[in-house]
């Protein structure tokens, strides 16, 4: 009798295994041959699990999501204003294995924006969620009195959130600025101006 397969964790497997191609070599190594070899399957058996190669693309892409969500959520249990948001910017901008690796899959994700509508729609959705939560800390951060409170909350809301891409970018492409230290520099210099 055959072994019975759970789905669920199947698609697990694959997924883990195209997120490390992509973290290892980029999108364009994580072809179907690579895959199933990454996988431990054999080819045909991806198709069992996924109707096609963007399915389990799609699907990589929320799982990073997801995973930096959760990270995020546990880091700012019980904090508020710049605290959390020291503590979100920790689990956002790459400064360990972890969200080296990260910052590898996404850049690489980024690639396949053009063409892909639901990942557009998934990474904005993304955005309007990091942004809804750095205008709050941002906000706590005024009312507790360590930002002033002509501090423009929302312009400087989406500079951070640009600034996080920019790190994650800066990351892949082996810049020195990418380093923990510079990354906190900068954060420090856009928030400097509105600390009481």
């Amino acid at each position: 009798m055959p072994k019975r397969i759970d789905p669920d964790a199947r698609r697990a497997q694959i997924v883990d295994a195209y997120l490390r191609i992509v973290s290892r070599s980029g999108v364009a190594a994580a072809t179907t041959r690579a895959l199933a070899v990454e996988a431990g399957i054999a080819a045909g058996a991806l198709w069992h699990s996924f109707t096609s190669i963007d399915e389990v693309v799609r699907a990589a892409f929320e799982r990073v999501y997801t995973q930096t969500g959760i990270r995020i959520t546990e880091a700012t249990e019980g904090k508020r204003g710049l605290d959390a948001l020291d503590a979100m910017v920790g689990e956002i901008v790459p400064h360990d294995d972890a969200t080296r690796a990260e910052a590898v899959v996404v850049v690489s994700f980024w690639g396949l924006l053009p063409a892909h509508e639901e990942f557009r729609t998934h990474t904005r959705s993304v955005e309007q969620d990091w942004g809804r939560q750095v205008t709050r800390h941002l906000e706590e951060a005024v009312e507790d009195g360590v930002l002033v409170p002509a501090t423009p909350t929302a312009p400087l809301t989406d500079a951070l959130l640009s600034v996080f891409e920019v790190m994650q970018l800066r990351e892949v492409q082996g810049s020195p600025v990418a380093s923990a230290e510079r990354s906190a520099a900068l954060l420090e210099h856009l928030l400097a101006p509105w600390r009481v």
